[in-house]
């Protein structure tokens, strides 16, 4: 006699029960290094963060987020999961909804079967995010990895631990409107068609970074640094609104995704693993180099967090000169980077 077929139910807790939850520095480098890994193909958060070519820099005044410049300091939001498809060949399947039902159905049909589904949400109606953690921002990504009743059983990785998450309040994150909207986003990892990292692959990804780094566009990369400098020379110390402009800038660089220090530090870390990986022990002096770096981004937020908080006279002169120095120092380096390979 046959043995009975698994429930709906049962598939979905198996599949939780099998899944590595892991903590990561950033959402979608995070999500996308464990999604692939759990279809069998084992790859850190730095290295999906480099391979992809996620580093950047961007200064786009014409893009409003919340009547404020976007300030990037990555590629834009599916950048990381899309960049990984070439040098792992990746097959992958994105699916989006015109309506929360079908995204809901949809994403219940893929969880009984025992599938892993990566999102794109919104992080303001993530219930399990504590309320002072809450922004409008769209783009963050995150793992489901079962259900149970009307909860959902979430992976995010800035949590060091599985979360859950109600049906209603995960319809409305993956559904909420505004710059980046998500669209009931969902994507999958069908099959994997590598079985390890190519060290050609690696070389590569670095030297694109470094060309995306020192093109010579005035609104992104080491140029759009000194372009932002010099947006914020010009502010009015006394004006609110330049105060609102200058906690903008760092909360772009320290609240959303992992921020310019974190960036940096976790592009240090896969210049490290490719130092191994390629047998070039260069790049481990450059992974050294770029850590420094991360701190003068650090600096930076800190010596602004102080201006906006009162504890110092708010200066944008002051700030501008760290900016510029920070994009000189960004410049040698992805020079002398390209030069090294």
């Amino acid at each position: 006699m046959n043995a009975a077929l698994p429930t709906s139910a049962e598939s979905s807790a198996e599949t939780s029960a099998a899944f590595q939850h892991r903590h990561a520095a950033h959402c979608e480098s995070g999500a996308i290094s464990t999604l692939v890994s759990h279809a069998g193909l084992p790859l850190s958060e730095a290295m999906a963060f480099g391979l992809s070519g996620a580093l950047a820099f961007a200064y786009l005044p014409f893009v409003k987020l919340q009547g404020l410049p976007l300030i990037a300091y990555r590629m834009p939001p599916r950048a990381i999961i899309r960049g990984l498809a070439k040098p792992l060949g990746l097959k992958l399947s994105f699916e989006t909804f015109r309506r929360p039902e079908a995204g809901q159905a949809r994403l219940d049909q893929l969880l009984d079967a025992g599938e892993v589904v990566g999102l794109q949400t919104s992080v303001f109606w993530l219930s399990y995010f504590p309320e002072d953690m809450r922004f409008h921002f769209n783009g963050h990504n995150l793992l489901v990895i079962g259900r149970e009743g009307d909860d959902y059983l979430i992976s995010d990785p800035v949590f060091e631990t599985p979360q859950r998450c109600s049906r209603a309040d995960l319809a409305r994150a993956r559904f909420a409107k505004g710059l980046l909207a998500p669209k009931g986003l969902l994507y999958r990892v069908l099959g994997v068609g590598r079985d390890g990292v190519d060290p050609q692959a690696v070389l590569a990804a670095i030297r694109r970074t470094a060309r995306a780094m020192l093109a010579p566009v005035p609104i992104v990369g080491v140029r759009a640094m000194g372009l932002l400098a010099k947006r914020i020379a010009a502010l009015d110390p006394q004006a609110p609104a330049s105060a609102a402009f200058i906690g903008h800038m760092v909360r772009m660089q320290e609240e959303i995704g992992t921020g310019g220090a974190g960036f940096r530090f976790l592009y240090a870390a896969f210049l490290q693993e490719a130092a191994e990986l390629c047998d070039k022990p260069v790049l481990a002096e450059f992974s050294a180099r770029l850590l420094t770096i991360g701190d003068h981004w650090r600096v930076f937020a800190l010596r602004a967090a102080r201006m906006l908080k009162g504890r110092e006279t708010l200066d944008p002169s002051a700030l501008a000169a760290l900016l510029r120095e920070q994009a000189e120092r960004e410049a040698a380096f992805f020079r002398d980077l390209r030069g090294a390979l």
